[in-house]
């Protein structure tokens, strides 16, 4: 492993973490702009529709991955800006 991508990994794992909490965020609006309660349903939660936890579920893993994705690239990228090398 290069010693590059083994720097990297703490970098990461914060990017991570900031992602998770603005993905959150991000979700939360979402929810609400889209004329829901505040809080998203659980797949258990006997009075909700299939179909609205269904939509919350696909609806926070879309925004999830691309929140995920777009912090990802953005911290390679300055990786690759301060240091040379791309990280992955």
């Amino acid at each position: 492993m290069k010693v590059s991508k083994i720097a990297y990994k703490p970098v990461g794992l914060a990017l991570g973490a900031v992602s998770g909490m603005l993905a959150g965020a991000v979700f939360k609006q979402a929810w609400k702009a889209l004329g829901h309660d505040e809080d998203a349903p659980d797949a258990t939660d006997e009075d909700r529709t299939w179909r609205e936890v269904l939509l919350a579920a696909t609806l926070q893993g879309a925004i999830f991955a691309g929140v995920k994705a777009a912090v990802d690239r953005a911290g390679a990228t300055a990786t690759r800006s301060l240091t040379g090398t791309w990280p992955g």
